[in-house]
């Protein structure tokens, strides 16, 4: 009995301290010795893993170095509300008049559509991989199957990056439309610190709240995550509902006119800035380890959700300009102000209540998805496993969880939302690009099956749909109100994508769900965020390439040695396994 009290306060011990051994485990850091041997190999072990892709047995077995598994309870009927939750936040009640008023006019409804279509192209390209990969870890195990370890990294580093980050504008934000619902100014309920640089001395202990709040939520369950999130979308979608019903009782069928009044440019230069309210969807495909049935839940959560936002999103515009002719939209609070325009001042507070209730699901679904990409990272040990444990109680990675929500709310203590917008990240996009790359990859190239001539052919043509892509923004940034350039860079596009249907035979098909229209569809989807990725502002080229400087630094330090150690180590544990199978005598 002893013994007994003595192992369960060594095990109670252990689960408040950490050891070197929970951070670095590898061979590599056992000591200084081992450690210089290892920095002194960084040329071969970068090529070793930029050469080597993984496998889906492999992203599978790993799930096993969190040590217990994360709990199969979701449905398709919670993918479609987190799917809600991730996409519709505030950004509706703000983006959609200031493209209604100096970008689209009225005709914002087409603008919408064609964002939405786009996003949905990416939504696709997800969903195949969710249902194929039903993984934690998101777009960071898709491009490590299909493009290799580096690229994978780099792109989910800079997620993590944009997660954190977003959470922390969500929870300042989530602080000023809480003030204005208590009929205060945004700013009234932060503390100025006189002492602290200007964009650091509003303290917000507000958003510290929310985002501790949420994090004990996420940390509890995931049962309990998906049913906060139900309440707190339906009560958005009953605040949406009651914004479109009462604001086409006071339409005015010529506010419509002119239709669209900065013509066909206006339309598609609004529908590259609204693309961005579709933003979040990839926060549901971190969700597909802990999906009951990935081949039907996920395709139904993901693209449904999807098809009823652009929906939802489409009509609040119409509502809008119908309520207002575009010129005397207001672009910061277009439905309190229109609202306010018919005599409805009190509908503002219903308004406020939307939005406070959108950035709550968005903010639980970051919390969410932030933590699953940290815990797949951390399986490969290219982060320190410790953030991999999945608690046996709760069945989430509570480490992972608490530490980036940590972080979080420290940057919203002190950033305010100016300082946060100008580190607003390119990554979103750029991965988008990278996963429809992937899915190329995925259905035309097999390991030891496509030929080298066909191998060949594949990256010629992926390289020309990329260089044509690119040459699309350039050629707009070089001559705005030019065409000529686009009669010579639309063919290339289409013939290269012609030619990768054509030439290139398929090496594999879907088992449950894939991507209508291959290759037309993930070649569109590159071409689209590319495109988006150049309309984005110089700050955030200049943020994405530091954190990508400092990503390298630590993975050519720490996460190469880390994870080439462990990917060796599972590979002698494979031979083992064999020689020790092909040794046992048959009767």
């Amino acid at each position: 009995m002893a013994d007994n009290a003595e192992k369960s306060g060594e095990q109670t011990k252990r689960r408040f301290l950490c050891r070197k051994d929970d951070f670095f485990p590898e061979e590599s850091f056992r000591s200084w010795k081992n450690y210089i041997f290892a920095l002194k190999q960084i040329p071969n072990r970068t090529m070793d893993r930029v050469l080597t892709r993984s496998s889906l047995e492999a992203e599978v077995e790993v799930k096993a170095h969190s040590e217990h598994d994360m709990r199969k309870t979701l449905t398709w009927w919670d993918l479609l509300w987190f799917g809600f939750g991730a996409v519709i936040g505030a950004g509706i009640f703000v983006v959609t008049g200031q493209e209604a008023r100096n970008g689209a006019g009225p005709s914002i409804v087409v603008s919408y559509v064609i964002s939405g279509i786009s996003a949905l192209l990416s939504v696709f390209c997800y969903t195949e991989f969710a249902v194929e990969i039903p993984v934690a870890g998101g777009s960071f195990a898709y491009l490590r199957v299909e493009l290799g370890e580096f690229v994978a990294f780099i792109a989910a580093g800079n997620i993590l990056l944009e997660y954190v980050i977003g959470g922390a504008a969500i929870a300042r934000s989530w602080t000023s439309y809480f003030a204005t619902l208590c009929n205060h100014s945004p700013d009234e309920f932060r503390i100025h610190a006189y002492g602290l640089a200007e964009g650091y001395n509003e303290l917000d202990p507000i958003a510290v709240g929310i985002i501790m709040i949420i994090c004990l939520i996420v940390v509890w369950g995931m049962k309990g995550s998906s049913r906060l999130n139900y309440i707190a979308s339906i009560v958005h979608m009953i605040v949406i509902g009651f914004i479109i019903i009462a604001g086409l009782m006071k339409a005015d069928t010529k506010n419509y006119v002119p239709f669209a009044p900065f013509g066909v440019r206006g339309i598609f230069q609004a529908s590259a800035v609204l693309f961005l309210a579709y933003l979040g969807f990839d926060a549901v495909s971190t969700l597909a380890e802990e999906t009951k049935n990935p081949g039907r839940d996920i395709p139904i959560g993901l693209v449904g959700s999807m098809v009823i936002t652009i929906a939802i999103y489409c009509t609040m515009g119409v509502t809008l300009c119908l309520m207002q002719p575009y010129q005397e939209i207001d672009a910061n609070a277009p439905f309190s102000r229109a609202f306010e325009a018919v005599g409805w001042n009190w509908a503002q507070y219903i308004v406020a209540l939307g939005a406070l209730k959108g950035m709550t699901s968005v903010l639980l679904t970051v919390a969410v998805a932030q933590a699953r990409y940290l815990t797949h990272i951390s399986r490969t040990h290219m982060m320190p496993p410790w953030f991999a444990k999945v608690n046996p109680r709760t069945g989430t990675p509570v480490n992972g969880t608490i530490t980036l929500m940590t972080i979080s709310a420290i940057i919203g203590f002190f950033a305010n939302l100016s300082v946060l917008a100008n580190v607003v990240s390119i990554a979103t996009l750029f991965i988008f690009m990278l996963v429809a790359i992937a899915l190329l990859v995925r259905r035309y190239y097999a390991k030891n099956e496509t030929s080298e001539r066909d191998r060949r052919k594949l990256i010629l043509f992926i390289f020309l749909i990329i260089l044509s892509s690119i040459a699309s923004p350039v050629y707009m940034g070089i001559n705005e109100d030019g065409w000529i350039g686009y009669c010579f860079i639309v063919p290339v596009w289409f013939v290269s994508t012609f030619s990768l249907w054509f030439f290139v035979p398929p090496a594999r098909t879907p088992k449950l769900w894939g991507v209508p229209l291959v290759p037309w569809l993930p070649s569109a989807s590159i071409a689209i965020n590319i495109f988006l990725i150049g309309s984005i502002s110089k700050d955030s080229f200049i943020r994405f390439g530091v954190w990508t400087v400092l990503l390298l630094i630590y993975y050519f330090f720490f996460g190469l040695h880390a994870s080439y150690d462990a990917a060796k180590c599972n590979e002698e544990a494979k031979v083992d396994n064999r020689a020790s199978t092909t040794s046992i005598p048959t009767p």
